[in-house]
């Protein structure tokens, strides 16, 4: 290769490299913090709250999948569910959105998120939640409720990822998580591919439902596009596989009630391998499949998703009143 070609690659890879940073930077500022970044160990979890309208009935936590922040699930949820009386909190999940990555690539674990988790809601008064998972997320809430039974007060489980799968994952996840090779491709490809393919990426999530009109500016979609949101969320899908293989064997200690809400339309995550898997695993799981419904029910289905979070409730209240009755029993 000549020097002018070496000159014209290295020349490339500079304004490939500028244009990332400038993005990058325009993006934040366009998708500041929407709530409190809570001090963890080190780091800081970001915590964003919606105040239940009334009497407060009860917490519930938004745990939202890859690609993703806390707006996700917020943007659908958090008006119906304040409305009805619940204090609805969402975090971004370490590496993504406002929240630090702790431990490095530890922090793929979902064990650790779970603990980064509710240390920062600790921090908030927070110490028991219905927990509402969406797809990668779903793994999160499982690990939840079983390090933490006390804390998982019901989970709801919304297209959850939780059983190992044949194969592996997307490639540009694969590439992005090696440590060498990523860095370069997450500062040289991913900000102009991602920001080319968002608008078709969003459909193919949704589908065979259409998106909610200014989706992606309404989440902030693009701060996912960062390299350093990106990495984490290349090493959270690639390392998950290998968590969920030790995970599922301890899917029938599950004490907490659990629903299951899934599209029987959705071609992410297959309903068939982990919906249907935890409903069999998962001792009391009940299962609620929604024709024509892609990979994101609580916005193509939110009223069947504030249903579900309210049947997973009332189930809560009634296994805490036989425990409560068995106590005075024990007591007497």
């Amino acid at each position: 290769m000549t020097a002018i070609g070496v000159a014209a690659i290295v020349a490339i890879f500079a304004v490939l490299g500028l244009f990332t940073a400038v993005q990058a930077r325009r993006i934040e500022r366009r998708f500041p913090p929407a709530g409190e970044l809570v001090p963890v160990e080190g780091g800081a979890i970001h915590v964003v709250e919606a105040s239940a309208q009334g009497e407060e009935r009860g917490v519930v936590l938004l745990l939202h999948g890859a690609s993703g922040n806390h707006a996700d699930m917020m943007a659908a949820l958090a008006a119906p569910l304040s409305a009805l009386g619940f204090r609805v909190v969402a975090v971004d999940r370490p590496g993504h959105g406002w929240s630090t990555r702790f431990f490095g690539r530890r922090a793929s674990s979902p064990a650790v998120q779970a603990e980064l988790i509710r240390a920062a809601l600790a921090a908030r008064g927070v110490d028991r939640a219905i927990v509402v998972g969406h797809s990668l997320a779903g793994v999160l809430s499982l690990a939840l409720a079983l390090q933490a039974p006390e804390f998982a007060r019901a989970l709801v489980l919304l297209a959850p990822v939780s059983h190992p799968w044949r194969g592996g994952v997307s490639w540009y996840y694969t590439v992005s998580a090696v440590p060498w090779l990523g860095r370069a491709f997450r500062w040289l490809v991913v900000m102009p591919a991602g920001l080319f393919a968002l608008g078709p990426g969003v459909r193919g999530v949704f589908a065979p439902n259409v998106a909610p009109l200014g989706y992606a500016e309404a989440t902030g979609l693009k701060l996912v596009l960062s390299p350093r949101r990106f990495c984490a969320n290349a090493e959270d899908v690639v390392d998950l596989k290998a968590f969920v293989v030790d995970l599922v064997g301890r899917y029938p200690s599950v004490a907490a009630p659990v629903e299951i809400v899934a599209g029987a339309r959705d071609g992410v995550v297959s309903v068939e391998l982990h919906s249907l898997g935890c409903s069999r695993d998962i001792p009391g799981a009940a299962l609620t499949l929604l024709p024509g419904v892609g990979h994101s029910p609580h916005h193509a289905a939110t009223e069947e998703v504030v249903a579900a979070i309210l049947r997973a409730e009332a189930r809560a209240a009634a296994s805490e009143t036989r425990v409560g009755e068995l106590r005075v029993a024990a007591a007497g």
